[in-house]
């Protein structure tokens, strides 16, 4: 029986934390990462999926119907006409395969299980009912019981990548990192195309300590989504705190092409184009991090780094004044703003600024959190 897939989608970039030099915001790529659907969630319409097969239950009109139902949301009527074919063919695994998957769309995982459990019951070679058992069970956070179910399926099935991804993820909840691992690597060998397993893999990465595999395998998921600004955005942050600077700027390029108004990937765009020295560019997209967010001080003291660059200090001033207003003990922009009052032949603010600096801690503005 051939399964029907869910590809991941990511959803809106979870924009926050501080852009110190050489330093994104560290939670960006478990937030991403945490998108990863639910097990069950990896099945398109399971109870569509359980019709494939040619056991005569599922050619009963009464399975089309059931699915009909659920696509109308008769959520009721499809659970009836579940239970009816069960009924109606007590000896087919597929048949009470098929309500399971009724009933975990509704999520009654507990009912679920005990009907994958008597498809298992009736044919023990029986892959889908593994797939939906272990399904079931990872939907209840029984992870450690859905573990040899999976690993059962990976032996009937192993070139069924969702096998491999409920595995990972199985080994990954019970905190077997190398198995986690492993399994997830599979997945992606078995079907390269499989976007969820190359999201598994990262995740499985980060969780062994790998980053640089882990932004590796999160490359390979844009390859198959290359118009996701969440994972473009998200490998440009973990080549910045890579401090791999120059490798951030192609993912946040495109990252900002496809969501121009996203102020933390223009900000970060701009602070790895000054560090890569292109001053110009930066400036164009440091102005709009800052009219995006103009309440966020990291992209005031960039956009008045740039500025320096450039010669223009009177512009780098106004930048760096900026950021100490919206954040006061923000040490950095007052060290930056003194240099800059010197540059100018303002000395007494110079040693105001200078004076402020030093009663400050060394420690990042606040963070202004802001959904792209």
């Amino acid at each position: 029986m051939k399964f029907m897939f869910l590809s991941v989608l990511a959803g809106s970039l979870l924009a926050a934390g501080t852009m110190a030099r050489g330093a994104a915001p560290e939670p960006t790529i478990d937030s991403l990462l945490k998108k990863l659907p639910p097990p069950e969630k990896l099945l398109k319409h399971p109870e569509q999926s359980a019709l494939q097969g040619n056991d005569p239950a599922l050619k009963d009109p009464l399975g089309a119907k059931a699915f009909a139902a659920l696509q109308k949301r008769n959520f009721r009527g499809a659970l009836e006409m579940g239970r009816q074919l069960t009924q109606r063919y007590p000896q087919s695994a597929a048949a009470h395969n098929f309500y399971g998957g009724i009933l975990m769309v509704v999520r009654q995982f507990p009912p679920a299980e005990a009907e994958c459990r008597k498809a298992i019951a009736l044919k023990h070679d029986f892959a889908p009912g593994y797939l939906y058992l272990a399904t079931a069970q990872a939907g209840q956070n029984h992870f450690a019981a859905a573990l040899p179910n999976t690993k059962e399926l990976t032996v009937l099935e192993p070139k069924n990548p969702v096998g491999w991804f409920v595995l990972s993820e199985c080994e990954t909840r019970l905190g077997h990192k190398e198995a986690a691992l492993a399994a997830a690597k599979q997945a992606t060998v078995v079907s390269p195309a499989f976007t969820a397993g190359w999201l598994q893999l990262a995740r499985a990465e980060r969780a062994a300590g790998h980053e640089l595999d882990c932004l590796h395998a999160l490359a390979r998921a844009v390859d198959l989504q290359p118009d996701n600004a969440a994972m473009l955005a998200t490998i440009g942050f973990g080549y910045i705190n890579l401090n791999r600077i120059a490798e951030a700027v192609n993912p946040l390029q495109r990252a900002a092409h496809f969501v121009p108004n996203n102020y933390l990937i223009q900000a970060q765009l701009g602070f790895c184009l000054e560090e890569t020295g292109q001053t110009e560019a930066a400036i164009e997209h440091l102005r709009k991090g800052a009219k995006l967010a103009p309440n966020y001080p990291p992209v005031w003291e960039h956009l008045g780094l740039a500025y320096a660059r450039e010669g223009r200090h009177q512009d780098a001033v106004k930048s760096f004044e900026r950021a100490t207003r919206v954040s006061p003990g923000y040490k950095l922009a007052w060290e930056h703003l003194a240099t800059e009052y010197q540059a100018m032949g303002r000395s007494a603010d110079a040693e105001r600024a200078s004076a402020r600096a030093a009663q400050l801690k060394s420690a990042p503005p606040p963070s202004r959190k802001k959904k792209g």
